[in-house]
Formats: C-alpha cells, structure tokens, sequence
C-alpha cells in the first residue's frame, strides 16, 4: 500500500484484515490434524501463508514449512513470526523434495489457481508432498450457489494514524469471481492516496473437487462447517499407498 513501513502491502493486509481470528482458526486446525492424521510426525507444510497470521498460531505446536508466490508477503511473515522456515514457491509447481504429516491451505487461496486444469495439477502436488497417513486441509473460495453477483461491498480499518477503506461491488465471469479491490488509504502527514488490485478467485465445484484429491490418492471429504462462513474445508489423507 504505498511506500510507507505501515502501510506496506503485507502490513496494509494485516490491517484490513485485522478482524480475522487466526488464533480460533488454528485451533480448529489443529483439532482437524488430530482428528484426521494416522502418520506420526509433526512436519506441517502451510501453503499461501500470507504475511504469518496461522503459523504463529501453529509453530509450537509443528515443526512449520510456510509458502507464499509473493516474495513480500514472505518478507513481512518472516518479520512477524520467527520459529517457522520460508520458502517462496507457486503451489501449483510445488516442488519442495520432502514430505509432511499435514498440509494446509487456508482462507481460499486455492481459488487463485483458477482453472480445473491447474486445480488439479496443484492437488496432485499437494498429495506428493503428503507422507503416507498425512493429512491435507484446504479452505475453498465460494462456489456459484454461494457467490453474490452485484452487492456491494466494504472493510476498513482506523486508528490514530491511519485510516483504509477498501470496496467493491462482486462480479462474475464464467467461472471466475471478479473483484475490483477500490483502496482509499489516509495517513497521518500524508495525502489520501487510491489504489485498485483486482482479484480473479475460481468457484470450484465440490464433486469435481473431491474427485481430483481421490485421483491422486486421498481419502476426501467435504467438511461444511468450516472456519468461514459458506466456504467449508475439503480434508483429505493419503493412502498407504498413493495412486499415480
């Protein structure tokens, strides 16, 4: 979000998402690894970490390996949470030569990939880097049922320094949602500046979904109560095992 230390791109999401609650999140993760997971290790690979909210919750628990594509959304994790190795890598390539008891991906950043073509090349990814018995826990985007073409919306945040208003209005575009991301960021001594990210996320259907975690070797479920609100969790473990 500009040139500002407080106002960095890592640092300006943590205020525009500073409503978010990580640490009862990785809690139900946590309980969700416990549950599932018949390998008996504690290697957690988090993949799109963003700037470190869930592995600060997860690193004593997990010997933690976080990824990210955004080379500066590593940067502020790495100044956020110590105690976790970092690597920059796009999941779709993944490709880290080592295997872990439980993998995650959370607050929908699988939808990113895009397209079923590269969803399932990610999947397949994932479940390589699976130990036999591992589990993998992702948090999907919103589906066309439960995407909201036309409202409007908006998230801020404020205090003494700094004020941001983020908004947009949902569109849809085959199976793509559209979100053109309106930024006005005011800062004490400084001019109000205006910024647009536009974020393209894939409404994965679950039946396709599930079918391509059980190609590549996983025992998959859909999991409805998730940690957000009409998203849900898709959890799967590898089989002893995994299928090419």
């Amino acid at each position: 979000m500009g040139r500002s230390s407080r106002a960095s791109p890592g640092t300006g999401y943590d205020l525009i998402y500073s409503w978010k609650d990580y640490r009862g999140e990785a809690a139900t993760i946590k309980r969700l690894i416990r549950r599932y997971k018949r390998s008996r290790g504690n290697d957690l690979l988090e993949v799109a970490c963003g700037t470190g909210g869930h592995a600060r919750y997860l690193k004593d628990d997990f010997q933690v390996v976080a990824t990210d594509i955004s080379a500066g959304m590593l940067a502020v994790a790495r100044r956020n949470v110590k105690g976790v190795t970092y690597r920059q890598a796009d999941m779709v390539t993944l490709d880290l030569g080592r295997e872990f008891d439980a993998i995650i991906c959370l607050f929908s950043s699988i939808g990113y990939v895009k397209t079923y073509a590269r969803l399932e090349r990610t999947l397949k990814s994932f479940a390589r880097h699976l130990k036999p018995g591992g589990v993998m826990i992702i948090e999907p985007w919103l589906t066309k049922s439960t995407y909201s073409t036309g409202r409007p919306h908006m998230t801020t945040y404020g205090d003494d320094d700094i004020k941001i208003a983020r908004l947009n209005v949902s569109q849809i575009r085959g199976n793509l949602s559209v979100m053109d991301m309106h930024h006005l960021v005011a800062e004490r001594g400084g001019k109000v500046r205006h910024f647009v990210e536009r974020h393209k996320l894939a409404m994965f259907e679950p039946k396709r979904f599930l079918g391509f975690m059980r190609a590549a070797g996983l025992q998959a479920r859909f999991v409805k109560n998730g940690l957000m609100k009409d998203r849900g969790l898709y959890v799967g473990v590898r089989e002893a095992v995994a299928r090419s």
